[in-house]
């Protein structure tokens, strides 16, 4: 067998990382789902530093695994991404060797004593788990990606209701908002990550509509929730947060925000939507979800190891 060599990513990468993503995606969930402009933005992130966080694994020539690294956390908590060909394990264990290795490293560098990594795998991924486990790595949570078919017919915008009103985040005003809601609602869900307004604008990305975020208001409330969806992938729709403040859960207002993106969405012509949704989420959010059609796509386990400073 060939021998691998290995580097880091540069953004003219895009394309062949594309490629074996969706690769990566048809052995794990039957379709491909990953789009250019995903790539792009990740490679391009005023944060990605990709000589130092970033790692391409190939053989004979052809990518046969990527790595990314992330350090929102500033301390001992380090995140990463793997995608390895199917039939590559050599490739995802090497590239396990250097990202462990580097992930002590930033946590050294953040003064913790030790790095918690995280790492997010499909429950049936290109990886053989075997290699995890015997590494240290074990699951800690795990997620679904849920969807739903649309139909025009069906799927209709509703009217708002007990005084409810939803308005987009056009304005800058609006957006910094919808940030703040953000940050409130997500603060106790697992594996949130606290981001400036700039870090968050940085991460949605440049395909972004703030027309298709919405920011929910009640007359002498202000504002109680927020949704903020896309409509930039070519397989789905997609919600990306939906939260509510926790003095207004269980009146209806998750629900409201949820209806309102099936008939958005299928009034712009999508026949399909989907989210991501954590099992364990205590709002009940996954009861929420599944009363309203959704359904699993698939899902996503989180792997966590444990690696002391030094080692």
């Amino acid at each position: 067998m060939e021998e691998l060599t290995v580097r880091p990513a540069v953004p003219s990468d895009a394309p062949e990382i594309c490629r074996l993503l969706n690769a990566v995606d048809l052995a794990e969930i039957g379709r491909e789902e990953t789009d250019l402009h995903e790539v792009e933005a990740d490679l391009t992130h005023p944060e990605a530093a990709l000589e130092e966080n970033s790692w391409l694994a190939f053989r004979a020539g052809e990518l046969v695994g990527y790595g990314l690294m992330w350090d929102d956390s500033g301390a001992e908590r380090i995140d990463m991404d793997q995608y390895i060909r199917p039939g590559d394990q050599d490739a995802g264990e090497r590239l396990l060797d250097l990202m462990e290795a580097h992930a002590v490293r930033r946590a050294a560098g953040n003064g913790a004593a030790k790095a918690v990594v995280h790492m997010h795998l499909n429950v049936r991924p290109t990886l053989d788990p075997a290699i995890l486990v015997d590494r240290g790595w074990h699951t800690v949570r795990r997620y679904h990606a849920l969807t739903r078919m649309l139909s025009s017919s069906v799927d209709q915008v509703p009217e708002p209701r007990q005084g409810l009103t939803l308005r987009s985040c056009e304005q800058e005003s609006d957006r910094r908002l919808a940030h703040q809601l953000i940050e409130e609602t997500f603060a106790d869900h697992f594996d949130h990550q606290t981001r400036s307004y700039e870090q968050w604008l940085a991460d949605r990305g440049a395909h972004i509509d703030w027309s298709l975020v919405w920011i929910a208001s009640l007359p002498g409330m202000g504002d109680v929730a927020v949704a903020l969806t896309r409509n930039d992938r070519e397989s789905t729709g997609w919600i990306s947060y939906l939260g509510v403040r926790k003095e207004f859960r269980g009146r209806g207002v998750a629900g409201h925000l949820l209806r309102h993106a099936f008939g958005v969405y299928a009034e712009l012509g999508r026949d399909r939507i989907g989210l991501g949704v954590d099992t364990d989420n205590e709002t009940g959010a996954l009861r929420l979800y599944e009363a309203h059609g959704m359904t699993t796509h698939f899902a996503v386990n989180t792997w966590e190891v444990t690696l002391p400073v030094g080692s």
